[in-house]
Parts: C-alpha cells; sequence; structure tokens
C-alpha cells in the first residue's frame, strides 16, 4: 500500500497549498479520485469549490474543463456536437468540455434535466455518444460537480439517478478566523494556485487506482456495510434509502481511506468515516420526517449508532 498512501499524501500536501485548512475534505476528495468515483461538493459560494478542483488538476497533471451549468444549456454544449464540413463534404466531431480528465460542473442544478442527463453516460460508463458515435474519455476521469444549497429558486434538484452516481458528498465549509488571515497572506502578492505544480505522474495515479482494490475487507466488515446500507431502507423516517451503488461506494472509500493511512485491510473506522459522505445524498426523506426538518446526515448517525460494530480484530487478514 506505500504506492496509495505516497501518491495520496503528495497530492493532498500540494492542495493543501491552496485550500488552506480543508485537509480532510482534500483526503475525501483523493480518495474520491482513487476509487474512480464522482464527486459533489455542495457548499455556499466563495468558499474554494473550484480552486479545489483546478489544483487537483495541476497535482496529477491532468486536463482540465469548467463547465457554467445555466437554464439555457444544451446536452451538445456538454459533450460536443458534429459541424459538416464544407471543404471535405463530411462530418467532424468537436469535443465538447466534458472531453477532459477533470470536469467540473459548476451550479449543476441550473442545468435543466436534459442537460443533467447529458453527463450519466460519461459519469457511468466513461464515453459519450454523439450522432450514433461513441467516443471513449480519457483515463482518469473524474467529474466534480458543485451546486448551491441556499439558492432554490431557478434551479432544477438533481434526480436520484443522478445523485446515486456520484460516489462522495462533501462540504468544505467556512474556514477558521485564523485559516482565513493564513488565506489571504498566501494571496498577498499572486494566488497560490500559479506556482502549484505537478507531483504525481498520471501513471502512478493509475497504479494507486489498481492497488487499493487489493485491500482486504473481512467478511464482517462486508456484512456491516450492508446491514447499514438495509437500515437506511428500513428506517421510519427515509421514504427511500441507499442503493446498492451506495453499498459499493462504502465498500471502495474504505478501501482507499485504509490505503491512504497505510493499513491493507479496512476496520469498522473507515466504514464509519465515511459514511455519511457516501450515503447520506442517496436518502429521500419522508414526509413526516421533511416536516421535523430531519436531515439526511442525522439519520446516517443515528444508523451508526443502532447498527453493531464488528469487533475491533476483524479487518486483519491474521
Amino acid at each position: 500500500m506505500s504506492i496509495v498512501q505516497a501518491v495520496a499524501e503528495r497530492i493532498i500536501d500540494n492542495v493543501a497549498q491552496v485550500i488552506i485548512g480543508k485537509r480532510n475534505e482534500i483526503r475525501l476528495t483523493v480518495i474520491g479520485l482513487l476509487c474512480q468515483g464522482h464527486l459533489l461538493i455542495e457548499d455556499v459560494p466563495g468558499v474554494g469549490k473550484t480552486m479545489l478542483a483546478r489544483a487537483l488538476a495541476r497535482s496529477i497533471g491532468a486536463s482540465f474543463s469548467r463547465i457554467q451549468f445555466t437554464p439555457d444549456m444544451l446536452p451538445s454544449d456538454v459533450t460536443g456536437v458534429s459541424v459538416f464540413n464544407q471543404r471535405t463534404h463530411e462530418f467532424e466531431f468537436r469535443p465538447g468540455p466534458i472531453m477532459s480528465q477533470i470536469v467540473l460542473t459548476d451550479e449543476i442544478n441550473r442545468a435543466t434535466p436534459k442537460t443533467q442527463a447529458a453527463l450519466l453516460e460519461a459519469m457511468e460508463e466513461r464515453q459519450i455518444t454523439v450522432d450514433g458515435h461513441t467516443y471513449a474519455l480519457d483515463e482518469p476521469f473524474l467529474v466534480i460537480a458543485t451546486q448551491n444549497p441556499i439558492e432554490y429558486e431557478g434551479t432544477f434538484p438533481l434526480p436520484e439517478a443522478q445523485l446515486d452516481r456520484f460516489m462522495l458528498r462533501i462540504r468544505l465549509g467556512y474556514p477558521t478566523p485564523q485559516e482565513e488571515i493564513a488565506m489571504l497572506d498566501s494571496q498577498q502578492y499572486q494566488h497560490p494556485l500559479i506556482g502549484l505544480t505537478q507531483v504525481v505522474s498520471v501513471e502512478d495515479l493509475m497504479a494507486a487506482q489498481r492497488a487499493v482494490r487489493d485491500v482486504y475487507l473481512n467478511p464482517d466488515i462486508k456484512n456491516y456495510i450492508v446491514n447499514l446500507v438495509t437500515m437506511t431502507r428500513q428506517h421510519p423516517d427515509v421514504y427511500l434509502g441507499a442503493s446498492p451503488r451506495g453499498a459499493l461506494a462504502l465498500y471502495r472509500a474504505a478501501q482507499a481511506r485504509a490505503a491512504v493511512i497505510g493499513r491493507d485491510y479496512v476496520i469498522p473506522d473507515d466504514v464509519k468515516a465515511l459514511a455519511d459522505a457516501t450515503l447520506a445524498h442517496r436518502i429521500i426523506i419522508g414526509p413526516n420526517a421533511r416536516i421535523k426538518d430531519i436531515a439526511p446526515g442525522s439519520i446516517v448517525q443515528s444508523i451508526l449508532a443502532m447498527v453493531p460494530v464488528p469487533g475491533a480484530t476483524v479487518g486483519s487478514r491474521h
């Protein structure tokens, strides 16, 4: 697991030069990258969502594109379009911004459902289809979507099918006063992103992604994951619980967290630390619970308190 830990630490340290005081959130982002899963960052404007995506792309030397979603955007604005070339009398494909390795989809909930759906094939199949032709996307491929949880006017809430395709939901939050002062000092002369360099090769990153799959999960840990997900479907305050894809997301993310820490096996703490980020956005609250203003995150915490934790030694192979 040394390659996973080394790759993760180099990326985290590099991005932390730009995103000050959010090391845990950066670690979650790197976990998503190692799992080849997509991220949904839900937070207020100005807390560094775009800078996080740009810093991550620079750290791994990946191509980066930003899509600013608006209500009048068309699916072809995302995927690309075929244009007739009068000189050759043939149609030529002009790729859209989705044909990058790190794609930031800013304010994704401002686009219409039809345009949002243009992302589904890319996120799940890592390919796009335009005019009957299929184009594979380069690896690594990561979609980082952002949405503002405060403004609801002029927005289109993400459907369950699309929310389910995001492995992790992350919130950055405001910095502390000390962190905000450090941010002001770091940008006195120029933005720290300007001097950010690549610290990991794409080859090393992909090797780390493959190594994550080798992290061992004891059968008791697998049962623990399944029991947590099952409880989201049976909880009295939940209308629709987490899907099997949610269980797989928690499984993969726990593997990555263990590897980033330096272990080749998963322990219950890995699962508990990632339960909220992987499951909460997949839970639809029932009408009665919505009236009481019960949040999905609090339901996940109550489920963690209810489901028995496997013994402390079950994570080890021995």
